[in-house]
């Protein structure tokens, strides 16, 4: 939002990913994960989730494979703790 985008699309080649968000109540075992999508979707004044498959977007893929590859750390940056990290505290 700070950058002045109010509509925003994410894109996945998670065909599942794009189910989940569409049908929460059907993946209970992701309720908090799921929770955090809602939240960040309802930032923005028009939000959507589609699925690219992998054999349409060949860079991005080949990007991420090669990112895989190497040895790395995840960190999570924010100004609040996700939901899913406070509750299990």
């Amino acid at each position: 939002l700070r950058l002045r985008q109010f509509q925003v699309t994410f894109a996945t080649d998670c065909s599942q990913l794009v189910k989940m968000v569409s049908e929460p109540e059907e993946w209970p075992a992701f309720a908090s994960y799921l929770e955090d999508i809602k939240n960040l979707r309802a930032s923005f004044l028009q939000s959507e989730i589609v699925h690219v498959p992998r054999a349409q977007n060949t860079k991005t893929d080949s990007l991420a494979r090669s990112v895989r590859i190497q040895p790395s750390l995840v960190v999570h940056m924010d100004q609040y703790l996700p939901v899913w990290f406070t509750e299990s505290t």
